[in-house]
């Protein structure tokens, strides 16, 4: 059985900040699981320490992180639960009046949680007491530093080359944001804009080039904001994927996200280069400029127009994304409509749409003309209806064509021969595709596959895996 279970909400940069953390643990010699619980799993005793890496983006977020916090609590009855990540960084003395049992590290000092293990060693040869060792961590580790700092603590210092719930490699470049939206509370939680040095980037990519991983994620918060110096040139992030692509031989480079201000003709001369993945998800969060001034963003729809079609130039038939939130406040029918035409102009392949959620402290808390949730939910449907449709007919494009793909993850067969295996793969735009085969495809490694057929129906129902595909 697991003595550590680790829970993730949220975004890619906190699935590899959580992927760390389990790589401290294993470190020494703890066994973890990173396997999401449900109201089914079964009670387990041996789990001596739970940690849940936390969201905060809407309201919604932090309902399930309370909820999965009680859940983790009935189910590992002997188990400290420490909160980390941004909901706890903005809201640790709530968390933790839920149970003595928890324990809040915020997001900006968890690098800390680096320096756990020992102690959790230490603990565990005495009379292990969940309360106790939640106190234990509450003094040595978050109480030192209880008021927010001006930019994340040591951002860097969690970093891994071994992963157990990805098979895609992760490195965090960038970390906080100097932007003051006025619907997000991120920058209040993760503090100002901190980069990773340019010369331990290149070492942490050529580890995992040496690893034999075939390609990683680089993560931000706002990718626009990386800056470092190396040799007496400041470095921008063209300046550093440039670099990484020049110092490295054959792993290949995902964006996790980014902003449209930034591509520029540089931008594009850089991701033009094979070892670039045609995958690009940008923030957008709006179609009408009106709306866009109101939230604070620093570009207009005819910016993220501009940025598409020089992405589309420089990585043809490309997998283009965005996120969206309907019904900001004074979001009038019209906007919505502005807001469905950018999308339409765009070709955008995927949106991720949900509702305007108010964050305590922000701006947009204030603002009157105030849209019904009804309303929102609506403009979210439809939205939503429409990508479905605009999905299949971007990979249309593509069955009966022969592509890389990385293996995510397998699965035995049910109800046929036990030989049979049905694997997850993601082709290098972002399709995820199901293959069925024989035991033994490696998870994590580059392979050939032709894409086979659209898998309609789970398109439309939500599911992830979008065609089928054969290895080749």
């Amino acid at each position: 059985m697991s003595e550590i279970h680790i829970e993730t909400l949220g975004c890619r940069l906190n699935q590899i900040e959580s992927e760390a953390i389990a790589a401290a643990f294993t470190n020494y010699k703890f066994s973890v699981s990173m396997q999401s619980i449900t109201s089914a799993s079964q009670e387990d005793d041996k789990v001596f320490l739970c940690i849940v890496n936390t969201c905060t983006v809407t309201q919604k977020a932090e309902q399930k992180a309370r909820r999965i916090i009680r859940l983790l609590l009935k189910k590992y009855p002997y188990s400290c639960i420490l909160v980390t990540g941004c909901y706890a960084q903005l809201a640790a003395l709530e968390i933790e009046k839920i149970d003595k049992r928890i324990c809040a590290v915020g997001g900006q000092i968890k690098s800390r949680i680096a320096d756990i293990p020992p102690l959790l060693s230490a603990a565990l040869k005495k009379d292990w007491n969940a309360e106790e060792f939640a106190t234990d961590i509450k003094e040595k580790i978050s109480l030192p530093q209880k008021v927010n700092l001006l930019k994340p603590e040591n951002s860097f210092r969690l970093a891994t080359s071994s992963f157990i719930s990805h098979s895609r490699a992760s490195l965090k470049i960038q970390d906080g944001c100097n932007n003051n939206c006025s619907y997000c509370a991120i920058h209040f939680a993760r503090g100002k804009s901190v980069s990773i040095d340019v010369k331990t980037a290149l070492d942490r990519v050529l580890e995992l080039e040496q690893k034999g991983n075939g390609e990683v994620v680089l993560t931000s918060v706002n990718i626009c904001q990386y800056r470092s110096e190396y040799k007496g040139t400041v470095f921008n992030f063209s300046k550093l994927l440039d670099f990484l692509l020049k110092n490295t031989e054959k792993i290949n480079f995902r964006i996790s996200s980014l902003y449209p201000q930034i591509v520029d003709e540089d931008f594009c001369r850089v991701i033009s280069d094979k070892r670039v993945r045609p995958h690009f998800h940008i923030s957008v969060q709006s179609g009408s400029d009106k709306i866009l001034s109101a939230m604070n963003r620093a570009y207009t729809a005819s910016s993220v127009i501009n940025a598409c079609k020089m992405l589309r130039d420089a990585k043809p038939e490309c997998f283009l994304a965005c996120d969206i939130i309907t019904g900001f406040p004074g979001e009038t029918d019209d906007d919505f409509n502005q807001t469905m035409k950018l999308l339409e102009l765009c070709d955008f392949t995927w949106v991720h749409a949900f509702p305007f959620s108010e964050r305590p402290g922000t701006e947009a808390c204030n603002l009157k003309n105030k849209v019904p949730q009804s309303v929102s939910g609506e403009r979210c449907k439809k939205i939503n209806d429409w990508i479905v449709e605009n999905k299949i007919k971007y990979l249309s494009k593509f069955v009966g064509k022969e592509m890389s793909a990385i293996l995510e993850n397998t699965r035995r067969s049910v109800g046929v021969s036990n030989s049979l295996f049905v694997y997850h793969a993601v082709t290098e735009n972002f399709i995820h595709c199901e293959i069925r085969g024989g035991e033994g495809l490696p998870m994590g490694k580059t392979i050939k596959l032709r894409i086979k057929d659209i898998l309609a129906d789970r398109i439309k129902k939500g599911g992830e895996i979008e065609v089928s595909a054969e290895i080749i």
